[in-house]
Order: C-alpha cells, then structure tokens, then sequence
C-alpha cells in the first residue's frame, strides 16, 4: 500500500517562556487520515505545540507545516485549513447553537449559500439535533465540547486538533465523543491530546508520549510496549519448594525479570515474570511444572498496557 502524505510536519520545534523551556527540539509527522494520540503528563509541552501548530503562538526556533503550507510565513493558509477545539471550547453562553454556527460560519467565508446545508451537517454529524434551538449556556458539559467540536468543523477542515476534548465529562459523554471523533477520522487528519489513556487504545492509530518538553516515544500502543521494554507479564502461581521453583523460573530462557507475590494458600507461591516473548515462555513454565511434578494453579500472560508504558516513560522519580 502507498504511503499518504504527511499532512503535519515538525522539524526541531523548540519554545521557552522565559526560563522554562516548553518544548525541546520535537520532530514528528502525521499522515493523511491517521488519528494521533499526543500524550503527556501536565505541563509536558503538549498544549504549546498545538497552538504553534494552529498559529496562535509562534515558535523560537524551528519548522512546521501543515496542510503543505508553513505555520510562520503562511498562517492564514494553515488556519484555513485546520480545525483546532481547545480544552475549553471558547463558546458565548448567551448565544443559541444556531446562532453560534452561523456566526462562526461567517467568520470561516462560508458563502451564504452554503451556510445552511453546512449547518445542517454539523448538527447530524456531532448530534445536536435536540439542542439546536436552546442557548449554549443551557447546555450540558457534554453537549459544549458537541458544540465546539461542530465550530471546528463547520469549514471542512482536512486537519483538525483536538486538546482534551473529553476532559470533565462523565463517562457516557466520554464514548459519545469518542465515537464521534473516530468516524471523524475516517476522513481526516486528527490530533488528539488526552490524559484518557484507554480512549487513546481505542481511537488512535498511532501514539507520541512528550515528556517535559522532548518527545520520548512514538508509535502503536503494541510497539511502544515492545520497544520500551515493557514486553509481557506471565502471571504464574504453582504449589511446590519456593527456593527450587524460584531458580528454575529464573532460568528460563528469555526471563528478564521475577518477582515474588504472596499466594492465598500457604503451600503455593505468586510470581510475575517478564519477558521478551510470552506465548513461548508460558509453553516453557508449563513444561516445567510437568516436568517437576509441580502443581500449577494459574498462568496467564499479559501485554504490558499503555499505561504502564506511559508511567515508565513520564516517571518523576
């Protein structure tokens, strides 16, 4: 299959605020139709880079592109083309959900024409039909991010940057938005900042992890876990001498690591291997156990979640 063009393009991007250095020489792209999660803990540069991203700030040094065009030299071309809904979606409370659409519409340079089937879209797409006649502050927290969400996509935007825009909501608003950004990106370029971290398993293709200002890791959630070392995790819990079972599983071809856990029973033992390659080791730790007439009560192998990989790579300590 042929690769897609890079629609977002970033090349050493760095940006200080006084002292404190916000992001350090980032480099990354996003394709045509590829959904992006960009993660990070607070104040990891993330929010810094998308608003360079979408031209409301500008960069110390560096490059960046977007939609083909330069966010510095060219920034109406990249505003024209980009849909960007901050964490909190800049609303006017005492507007109706119409009225705001088509002011926003208006502002975009939508032709007249145009505005009213565009609007039309935007309230079957994001799900507003029953609230298309109220107020925004009439709204729910949920349906807000609807709204902004819709103001970011009323242009037909090829690219569109969302920062947090599940944050504050309630878990059923959560899968509703969720929902709806993955049909979006069906079609278009995402970006999409979250501290959610299963929403990423489940929405994205694809994973950058910034940390204090540089970014640490890129890829799917399966190769982040692969690269980073956080391989798999065979839970084993077996009845025989703790001493001869624990040197036998450490000797096992391809264990990097095992740990102790107490066993509710008194005459078994709780171990958490790690390793390189699961499904072979479990094959091994069974053999074992046969071979040794062991009495083995539980093995199981788990992938190490992103989660895990997320802590390991964003660790204060």
């Amino acid at each position: 299959m042929e690769a897609q063009p890079a629609m977002i393009e970033v090349r050493n991007l760095w940006k200080s605020f006084g002292e404190t250095v916000a992001v350090q020489d980032v480099s990354f792209d996003v394709r045509k139709g590829e959904v992006l999660g960009f993660l990070g803990p607070n104040a990891a540069g993330k929010t810094t880079t998308m608003r360079i991203l979408t031209c409301y700030l500008s960069a110390d040094r560096g490059e960046a592109r977007v939609g083909g065009y330069d966010v510095f030299e060219e920034s109406l071309e990249v505003r024209r083309r980009v849909g960007y809904l901050p964490e909190s979606a800049p609303l006017y409370m005492d507007q109706g959900v119409v009225e705001c659409l088509e002011f926003v519409s208006e502002l975009r340079g939508i032709p007249g024409r145009e505005r009213a089937s565009r609007i039309r879209r935007m309230v079957e797409v994001c799900g507003l039909g029953d609230v298309m006649h109220k107020t925004i502050g009439q709204l729910s927290r949920g349906f807000r991010q609807r709204v902004g969400l819709a103001l970011s996509l009323v242009h037909d935007p090829d690219i569109l940057v969302l920062d947090e825009p599940t944050s504050g909501l309630d878990p059923n608003q959560i899968v509703e938005i969720r929902d709806l950004i993955r049909r979006i990106g069906r079609e278009k370029t995402v970006i999409l900042s979250t501290h959610i971290l299963p929403e990423v398993q489940v929405t994205c293709d694809r994973v950058i992890i910034i940390d204090r200002g540089k970014l640490v890791a890129s890829g799917t959630p399966e190769e982040l876990a692969s690269r980073q070392g956080g391989g798999t995790s065979i839970h084993v819990e077996i009845q025989g001498p703790q001493e001869e079972v624990e040197s036998a599983l450490r000797g096992l071809a391809g264990v990097t690591s095992v740990s102790w856990k107490a066993a509710k029973r008194a005459d078994r033992h709780c171990y958490v291997l790690k390793a390189s390659d699961g499904e072979t080791l479990t094959e091994e730790v069974f053999r074992l156990a046969v071979r040794r007439n062991w009495v083995l009560s539980k093995l199981s192998a788990e992938k190490a979640s992103l989660e895990e990989v997320f802590s390991a790579l964003t660790s204060r300590e």
